[in-house]
């Protein structure tokens, strides 16, 4: 049975089975926003996108960023200030991200998960201690929503594929819970060497950032010492 996640909660990487979970993904699934405007003529279903963007960072030890993936479709921006530039796979081979989605799913759930991190930690680089994973949501312009008026979001663990799901082992609701409104950025949660055990810590803190840039300053001040 998979595993209701809280803010805060702590949990080990075990199947049922009592084996280890080394190969699994981490997704979030979304819904566009959909609404019906009713007007003279009629009424019409209007269709905002939601662009959510799944992001994750790798520390070491003393908390310094040893990797990263976030979307490359920034990549402009970032060449213009001399940042580093977004990329779907760490050096070690590691993490993979499915790719950037910027509407979310319409007219329902279709079961599957917008954005995809596929994870094997048999793979990691052994400097590595530390994986956050933190979701932000970009606005085009004259767009002003939060997590609150997203009509679902949730992020899951899972065994399959970024296309298929086996086996849902533990799962995080963001839109239902309150205190995500007016936000638009959320650190997920973390992957943490114990013994050398990888366990998940469920962090679930909004935050006011309003890039992923922000949100990786946050989470190398704040979290990863």
């Amino acid at each position: 049975m998979a595993i209701n996640l809280s803010k805060g909660q702590k949990i080990d990487l075990r199947k049922e089975s009592g084996e280890t979970l080394t190969n699994f993904c981490v997704g979030v699934n979304w819904g566009a926003i959909e609404t019906v405007k009713k007007s003279f003529f009629g009424s019409k279903k209007v269709v905002e996108d939601v662009d959510l963007d799944l992001s994750c960072i790798l520390t070491d030890a003393n908390g310094s960023l040893v990797d990263y993936i976030y979307s490359p479709d920034y990549n402009g921006f970032l060449q213009k200030n001399n940042l580093p530039l977004g990329k779907l796979i760490t050096v070690d081979g590691a993490l993979r991200h499915s790719g950037d989605d910027r509407k979310g799913d319409v007219g329902g759930d279709d079961g599957l998960d917008n954005e995809v991190i596929t994870v094997d930690l048999t793979r990691v680089a052994p400097s590595v201690e530390k994986i956050f994973f933190f979701i932000n949501i970009y606005l085009n312009q004259g767009q002003t929503h939060d997590f609150s008026k997203i009509p679902y979001a949730r992020i899951r663990m899972y065994e399959g594929t970024s296309s298929k799901v086996n086996k849902v082992h533990s799962s995080f609701d963001i839109a239902t819970d309150n205190t995500y409104a007016n936000k638009r950025a959320l650190i997920m949660g973390k992957l943490y060497k114990r013994n050398t055990e990888w366990k998940f810590d469920a962090i679930g803190d909004p935050t006011e950032d309003k890039m992923f840039l922000e949100t990786i300053q946050n989470i190398l001040k704040n979290y990863a010492k």
